[in-house]
């Protein structure tokens, strides 16, 4: 994955340098040229009722916008941000303060404005980029090259600032992105929660050991629950955060406001279809021109201001809209099932917006280098489209809280029951404990009663230690989410608590240790103070 990274990095910042200096791509868009395959067959395009003329052109921003964007998309939503994450290039970058041994300047944890509003941050910065695209650098090549390397600029700062992973985390606007596409889970992504304690899981930070060349944790804690430790824990801790339903509901507007601007604009969607908004001369100078041109008239509202009236307008429509829709669903709900809780009910209704923003996006997005392909090949990508929303949209419909708490305690099951001096695939008809589903292995619990009470205390025990330890669970509201397990190895209430009080001061003792020496991993848990109180 470094070599990858390096390799991306690499080509990347040649992208960059072929926006400032190119002497040789325009020969492969030169219309004559009928060996190339980037060369453009279409003399030319209507724009507001004017005839485009197409001219042999650099293709670094058409490689950008075209080829590169689309693919990350496809890759969030197939592979997950854990796939993304370790092969963005803009990360990489930010990652040089770290690489160098500088340490932060500032705590990201004493910025809670910031913590708690980042949803807001990051869509504001996106919606501002969106409109720097459509003004200033879709096709301007010097414009788009100094705008990205602000970008890797500002990605820098913020790391030399504030450390870890705080640029992805809280302002990165791609990051949006991310958390939309990605939701709970990928169609690809690995899962976090079979993983042991304290091992490396998904696109965590990480080094390598110089003394053993093996990987390990190199954590700040920038971040908690971390999308990068455990995706889908941190989508369920952020389903109620601030901007959180904003962000889901107005990426849907931005999409389609962003896409339906360039009809708006042209007066047809020949001017994107075609591509030439990645390389149309003079871009700069349109900014003052007539923003808009429907039934063949242009509208007198200059494109500057024309372009964010658009996006802001579907943005405010998309949000309303689709509260709106919310609740009318969660009506709907509630009276046909009242013990769904208001979580889910969210949840579906934002993957319902995943679905739609994925397949919005790519009826336009990377479609003027999709139509330069064969008929035959269009269809398959369409197809592709089609059928990976779907079964994301399917596999994702029906995930829950409960079902994610369910699987973090089928797998602590698991891994206690290994321990057993027990042969279980004596119960198992061969199978060993990885093959058994999680309810397979709540019901293997329920044959455990006729081993012996303390190897039933004894798994319960470690289940409750290290739901502690992980965060997964606090004292307090250990007992209601352990009670399926309890019932399984018949535990009564008093050997909950009693197992709770036992291991109480091992927790205590757990922390200050954690904090000494394993402050770099970035998981480090607390007991509630009140926890005896919530005990008796």
């Amino acid at each position: 994955m470094h070599t990858i990274r390096w390799v991306l990095v690499i080509g990347w910042l040649l992208l960059i340098l072929s926006l400032f200096y190119d002497p040789i791509t325009y020969h492969l868009t030169n219309p004559s040229n009928l060996l190339s395959p980037l060369r453009d067959p279409l003399p030319g395009v209507l724009v507001q009722g004017e005839y485009l003329e197409e001219k042999p052109y650099c293709i670094g921003a058409r490689l950008f916008w075209g080829m590169i964007v689309p693919t990350a998309v496809m890759i969030l939503l197939v592979c997950g941000h854990e796939t993304w994450r370790r092969i963005c290039p803009l990360y990489f970058l930010s990652q040089i303060p770290r690489a160098l041994g500088l340490k932060p300047r500032l705590n990201i944890k004493k910025n809670t404005w910031l913590t708690r509003n980042h949803f807001y941050v990051q869509f504001a910065l996106l919606f501002i980029g969106l409109n720097f695209r459509i003004l200033f650098i879709n096709s301007a090549r010097l414009a788009l090259g100094l705008f990205l390397l602000s970008i890797i600029a500002m990605s820098i700062t913020i790391v030399f600032l504030y450390g870890g992973r705080s640029w992805c985390h809280y302002v990165c606007p791609f990051s949006v992105v991310q958390t939309v596409f990605t939701g709970p889970r990928s169609l690809l992504g690995s899962n976090a929660t079979s993983a042991t304690p304290k091992t490396i899981t998904q696109s965590m930070c990480r080094t390598v050991d110089r003394t053993t060349n093996l990987e390990k944790s190199d954590c700040t804690g920038c971040k908690y629950p971390c999308m990068d430790i455990d995706a889908e824990k941190a989508y369920w801790n952020d389903l109620n955060k601030p901007g959180r339903r904003f962000v889901q509901y107005g990426y849907v507007g931005l999409v389609i406001g962003y896409f339906v601007y360039y009809r708006l604009y042209a007066g047809n969607f020949d001017y994107y279809f075609s591509g030439a908004w990645t390389h149309e001369e003079n871009q700069l100078s349109t900014l003052w021109k007539p923003g808009f041109y429907l039934f063949n008239q242009a509208i007198n509202i200059p494109k500057i201001f024309a372009a964010p009236l658009t996006l802001t307008f579907t943005v405010l429509v998309s949000y309303w809209g689709l509260t709106k829709i919310e609740k009318a669903y969660r009506a709907y709900v509630k009276k046909h099932n009242p013990q769904i809780n208001s979580s889910q009910v969210l949840h579906r209704m934002l993957t319902v917006c995943t679905f739609i923003a994925f397949n919005s996006f790519f009826i336009y997005g990377g479609r003027p280098e999709i139509m330069r392909l064969p008929v035959a090949a269009q269809l398959l990508f369409n197809s592709i489209v089609a059928i990976v929303s779907t079964i994301w949209l399917v596999r994702t419909w029906g995930r829950s809280f409960e079902e994610y708490q369910k699987d973090r305690l089928a797998d602590s099951f698991r891994r206690q029951l290994s321990k057993l001096p027990i042969n279980i695939s004596q119960l198992t008809k061969g199978r060993s404990l990885d093959e058994l589903s999680s309810n397979e292995l709540f019901i293997l619990g329920s044959i455990l009663p006729q081993f012996q009470k303390k190897d039933r205390l004894q798994i319960y025990k470690s289940i409750l230690e290290e739901g502690l330890k992980l965060k997964n669970f606090t004292s307090s509201d250990s007992f209601e989410i352990l009670e399926e397990i309890r019932d399984r190895l018949s535990l009564s209430e008093n050997d909950h608590f009693a197992v709770l009080l036992e291991n109480l001061a091992f927790h205590e003792m757990w922390t200050k240790e954690t904090m000494k020496k394993d402050q770099n991993y970035g998981n480090v848990h607390f007991i509630s103070s009140n926890a005896s109180n919530n005990i008796g």
